[in-house]
């Protein structure tokens, strides 16, 4: 089930105890860290019977990833994009750490690689985000990182699934759910799902292939009830477990300055594995959360329906009045279905949603044709100078900053 692995494209300097190089430890892990992940008893057995290493992974990660810096492999493959342009996690190609900042929510979602998302921001001032991605062969690994609060609609890549670790204690919300401390959240590939997360705030996430997962817990003898794990939002895990998978994801991504090299895929099979392991730990003994009542379900589709009326309007000033009157619901009803699923009133979700669309529109489409105040008008806002001062208090520029930055930008490339 477990067995060492010989690579034979390693210079003859590398030292042969070292993953990635000489010898590839399938799996490695102290034993003192068995305890502080407290799975099961039979997940346990299965690693005691497969002799496994006394190496911690923090240890083994930092030794392989250093080995790795010294003697590099030449690039011969193309890592980023396909020939249509669109760029997906390959197996056997280099990998590297790839770190990336963004100064508006829409570009940081883009940042991330073959996914499908649209950020909208919430809370008032300028945005900074900041992400790090490592793609191995079997999964995709990155700690992304927000000043702002911010409104996600996103959908990973098919034939997966997704986990979300959060790093401090100020909780994100998944499709309405909170997840607190103490729990992670998780969904499957090719599926849309929403988050709201806080100013401030950060998540490791790991992108795993469905069958590389599939392999991997029938090796380990995890028993994981999959059809649960496709429809679960968030699972509740034990805290050590949880613990040690954010140690191990850590040092995964800042053990290796970023950008700089190349790293051969198959010198990451150790640390993948490692991350592999710290996954099923925290599914062996996850438990799902509740199944959502009726009524929490019923506020889920008022704030649906409330936001593809916006949008289906986007030139009126829509008020709440007329959403309630639309949705055939009281002022007081809208008011606790916003807050139960998104966290924010009616009111502030109105001027968000408009005021993301207007800024997409004036950074994306804007045209000799097009002033600034044909894209408010758009978004219903009538009153120029009010629109001027809430996009100012939003976003933390004004419309005309945004558009002398648009016009400036291919100048300032052609120069560089």
């Amino acid at each position: 089930m477990f067995h060492l692995k010989a690579m034979t494209n390693a210079p003859a300097s590398a030292p042969e105890s070292i993953g990635g190089y000489g010898f590839c430890l399938f799996l490695t892990i102290a034993r003192s860290v068995f305890w502080r992940y407290r799975i099961s008893a039979k997940f346990r057995n299965g690693l005691c019977q497969a002799g496994i290493e006394p190496v911690g992974i923090k240890h083994v990660i930092r030794r392989q990833l250093s080995v790795v810096r010294k003697y590099k492999m030449p690039n011969t493959l193309n890592p980023q994009r396909t020939a249509g342009g669109q760029a997906v996690p390959l197996l056997n190609r280099p990998h590297q750490i790839r770190t990336v900042d963004a100064y508006d929510a829409d570009d940081h979602a883009c940042n991330l690689t073959a996914w499908k998302q649209n950020y909208d921001q919430i809370t008032p001032g300028k945005f900074h985000g900041v992400l790090a991605e490592l793609q191995m062969p079997q999964m995709q690994v990155f700690l992304e990182q927000t000043s702002q609060a911010v409104h996600q609609s996103c959908c990973v890549w098919p034939d997966a699934f997704w986990f979300g670790l959060q790093m401090h204690a100020n909780s994100g919300r998944i499709n309405g759910r909170l997840c607190g401390t103490g729990a992670i959240m998780v969904r499957p590939g090719n599926c849309e799902f929403e988050l709201v997360t806080p100013v401030d705030y950060a998540i490791y996430g790991i992108v795993i292939r469905r069958n590389a997962l599939l392999c991997a817990a029938d090796q380990m003898r995890c028993r994981i009830d999959w059809s649960q794990l496709a429809n679960a939002e968030v699972l509740h895990v034990a805290d050590a477990a949880n613990t040690a998978c954010l140690q191990t994801l850590a040092s995964l991504l800042s053990d290796h300055d970023a950008g700089s090299e190349q790293i051969p895929a198959a010198s990451l099979e150790l640390p993948q594995q490692a991350v592999m392991m710290a996954i099923l730990s925290m599914l062996d003994t996850s438990e799902a959360d509740r199944a959502l009542s009726s009524s929490f379900m019923r506020r889920q589709r008022i704030v649906g329906q409330a936001r593809d009326y916006v949008l289906a309007h986007r030139d009126q000033a829509i008020a709440v009045p007329e959403l309630c009157e639309h949705l055939h619901v009281s002022r007081r009803t809208l008011q606790y279905c916003f807050e139960d699923v998104l966290g924010i009133s009616p009111i502030q979700y109105l001027r968000i949603i408009r005021l993301n669309g207007a800024r997409r529109h004036l950074r994306e489409d804007l045209s000799n044709s097009r002033t600034v105040r044909d894209v408010a008008v758009d978004w219903g806002f009538w009153h120029f100078s009010q629109f001027s001062s809430d996009y100012r208090k939003l976003f933390g520029q004004s419309p005309s900053e945004l558009l002398r930055q648009r016009i400036l930008a291919p100048s300032l490339a052609s120069s560089a």
